[in-house]
């Protein structure tokens, strides 16, 4: 009797197994039938990333954006709200001409960089001069005094404006090898002549902040940059140090045109308008959707990617792509999985780019959930397919994510990388904010399409950059995973690995301690 009723209880668990992988393969299936055959994706981006554009935080085009993700949540059922958590200095970018008036009339490509002054509708006319070779501070303290009523170009002139690919497909060895020497000297003379004005900086736009303000001090009348990215046709475009005087970007072809044109003497003048406006300040926002749990609706899975982009271009990549990704993977739960165990969260993160800060302020208020997160996936590295998943430091991170990882189809699963136990992310995205606070976050990392060089906070960064194909695979990947996260009957550990000796140093590595947000961005 006691042997037939052990064979009864083994035959009922077995059964039950059974049901619950059958289930999971109709919901997994479901859940690709659905992004496969009502895709929103395309129809997202086009909202977010044509019509809305780019969302520098503290533009009216991000509290657009914040207020657009709302509802169009609400028209798919799902709960959501703007959360503040801050202000920051508001500033809108308005109509930009940058023209050269002599020796000849032509109109250069460039645009303000952000938060810079503006000129008014009349612009500003003058001559655009470069930085000359100075002995030491003191020859450059006496050039400053010359620079009254111009315009000053402080990037390095870029000898090439081809990529050294385009180089080493068609150049002679020896020609290749050439153009890298002299770039590599030239750039060594530049950045030895403005270590000697004491105002270097490590970026593209020559100076350091404290170096512009003084040019802007002495007397000149804008500040011309150009930031190139290594890629034909991209400038990374960032903010501008002025208070009063408008910052420029432009272009590598016009600027090393001017370059040239300063050098050799012929004066090049400029007429610059920048329409931009200075808003005050603004309220900032995470925005947050919710699909509340049915069993455990105090433990959470959380899908995370910032709204907010730089304004050289739209932030399609960076992170309008991160975006939709995460709110089309909430669509289809909604559709296919309208009752989860857990409570599942969308975190649409403002000011990523000025230092996570919408994330650092979400975990610094919410700690009731950071403390109860069985996992949280963050995309935000460009419009590749998803290629890498690290255990981010967490010891038995791969117990769990391989579980959920071997739900996904073969045909985008096959292309992940994974490594466990990983290491914690220290920056760089939004899952670090939620790592320093010891939550299981992971970032899943996608494939380049040159991400780097050529649309990460460029003026590249558009919508026919976007490969729809592998941010449907994303999309596809992040609802399984958070349906298989929801559903697992275990809770996750967040037990931190022994972290290695750094190479480096020398010494223990340490895990990232959780760090506070900018409240007050750009705000005197």
């Amino acid at each position: 009797m006691k042997k037939t009723i052990k064979l009864m209880l083994v035959s009922a668990m077995l059964f039950t197994v059974q049901n619950q992988a059958q289930s999971s393969d109709v919901v997994v299936n479901s859940i690709v039938n659905e992004a496969t055959e009502n895709s929103q994706l395309e129809r997202l981006a086009h909202e977010l990333i044509d019509v809305i554009g780019p969302r520098l935080v503290g533009t009216p085009q991000m509290k657009q954006a914040n207020d657009w993700v709302i509802s169009t949540y609400a028209n798919w059922g799902i709960s959501a709200k703007n959360e503040q958590w801050g202000e920051w200095k508001a500033w809108e970018r308005g109509i930009t001409h940058i023209d050269m008036v002599f020796p000849r009339v032509q109109t250069l490509n460039g645009m303000q960089l952000a938060w810079s002054p503006g000129t008014g509708p009349k612009g500003v006319t003058a001559e655009a001069i470069i930085i000359p070779t100075f002995k030491d501070k003191n020859e450059f303290n006496e050039w400053l005094k010359t620079i009254k009523g111009k315009f000053i170009m402080i990037s390095q002139n870029q000898i090439t404006g081809r990529t050294d690919d385009n180089w080493k497909e068609y150049a002679t060895e020896a020609s290749f090898e050439k153009m890298k020497k002299d770039r590599d000297s030239l750039s060594g003379l530049f950045s030895d002549n403005l270590k000697r004005t004491g105002y270097s900086n490590w970026r593209g736009s020559g100076f350091n902040d404290e170096g512009i303000k003084l040019l802007e001090s002495s007397g000149a009348v804008g500040i011309i940059t150009s930031y190139w990215s290594r890629e034909i046709g991209s400038n990374k475009i960032f903010s501008a140090s002025t208070e009063k005087i408008p910052t420029v970007d432009l272009e590598l072809e016009d600027y090393t045109m001017l370059y040239r044109m300063a050098e050799y003497g012929d004066k090049p003048k400029l007429k610059i308008v920048a329409e931009s406006k200075d808003l005050g300040t603004a309220p900032t926002f995470n925005t947050i959707a919710t699909i509340k749990g049915t069993e455990k609706p105090e433990e959470y899975v959380i899908l995370s990617a910032h709204l907010d982009s730089w304004d050289g271009a739209t932030g399609a990549t960076d992170n309008g792509t991160g975006t939709i990704i995460m709110m089309e993977a909430m669509r289809i739960l909604k559709t296919i999985y309208p009752n989860p165990k857990r409570t599942i969260i969308a975190g649409h993160w403002g000011s990523e780019e000025q230092g996570l800060n919408g994330s650092r302020s979400f975990v610094e208020d919410h700690p009731e959930i950071v403390g109860n997160i069985q996992a949280l996936f963050n995309q935000d590295n460009g419009t590749g397919r998803v290629v890498d998943l690290s255990g981010a430091g967490f010891l038995h991170s791969y117990e769990y994510l391989t579980r959920w990882l071997d739900a996904v189809p073969d045909d985008i699963s096959k292309h992940i990388k994974t490594e466990f136990p990983g290491s914690p992310s220290a920056g760089g995205s939004d899952n670090a904010s939620f790592v320093a606070a010891a939550a299981p976050a992971f970032n899943l990392s996608s494939l380049s399409w040159d991400y780097h060089t050529y649309t990460w906070h460029t003026n590249r960064d558009t919508y026919d950059k976007i490969v729809f194909d592998d941010v449907r695979s994303n999309a596809i990947l992040t609802a399984i995973l958070v349906y298989m996260a929801c559903e697992d009957e275990a809770k996750t550990s967040n037990e931190k690995s022994v972290l290695p000796i750094s190479k480096r140093t020398g010494e223990q590595q340490k895990w990232p301690t959780q760090r506070s947000p900018v409240r007050k961005g750009g705000i005197d």
